[in-house]
């Protein structure tokens, strides 16, 4: 947080440039980066690429500890230019925090039900319906190449927690 790439709307990726070896490898290279800080998604803003583009998911053998629970599910992805549409009036607040701003939660309201269309990393155009988990993160992933972080969503900053103060206090509310 901090860098003025994060406060920026991004740019479009050209159609021609998506299969360029300079986007594959970015693409490949956000996985990594992803992987090694145990996040759930990371958009080129964020390190400090001002392109529409982000990575999300979990990998199927992390993926087991969602217990089965198919609103929790996050496949792997690559979403370019995407195009989100609300599919519903259905909002639901809930426990964010972002690799650009560490250690740090705080509860979001985002909605339930979505609709994207993007681009996949070969050009494919696709159109994903997502619930639940994946459709927070597709929207939480947006908002950062529109230059959103996710506690200007938040209805109050009163919730707005240190990982430890969260763990303490907001977790075992969940666990009830």
């Amino acid at each position: 947080m901090g860098h003025p790439v994060l406060r920026a709307k991004a740019l479009p990726v050209p159609l021609d440039d998506i299969r360029s070896p300079r986007i594959q490898q970015l693409i490949d290279d956000m996985f990594e980066t992803m992987r090694e800080y145990s996040g759930i998604g990371l958009a080129a803003p964020q390190v400090h690429e001002s392109l529409r583009l982000f990575v999300a998911g979990i990998r199927p053998d992390e993926a087991d500890e969602t217990d089965g629970d198919p609103d929790e599910r996050m496949p792997l992805m690559v979403l370019i230019n995407p195009q989100i549409t609300p599919a519903g009036d259905m909002v639901e607040q809930g426990w964010e925090g972002c690799l650009s701003i560490p250690d740090v939660r705080g509860l979001v309201p985002r909605a339930t039900d979505i609709r994207v269309d993007a681009y996949d990393r070969t050009g494919k155009r696709i159109t994903i319906n997502a619930h639940g988990l994946p459709a927070r993160v597709i929207q939480h992933e947006t908002d950062h190449l529109d230059g959103v972080l996710f506690f200007d969503r938040m209805r109050s900053l009163k919730t707005l927690a240190f990982m430890d103060e969260y763990q303490r206090y907001w977790t075992k509310d969940e666990e009830e």
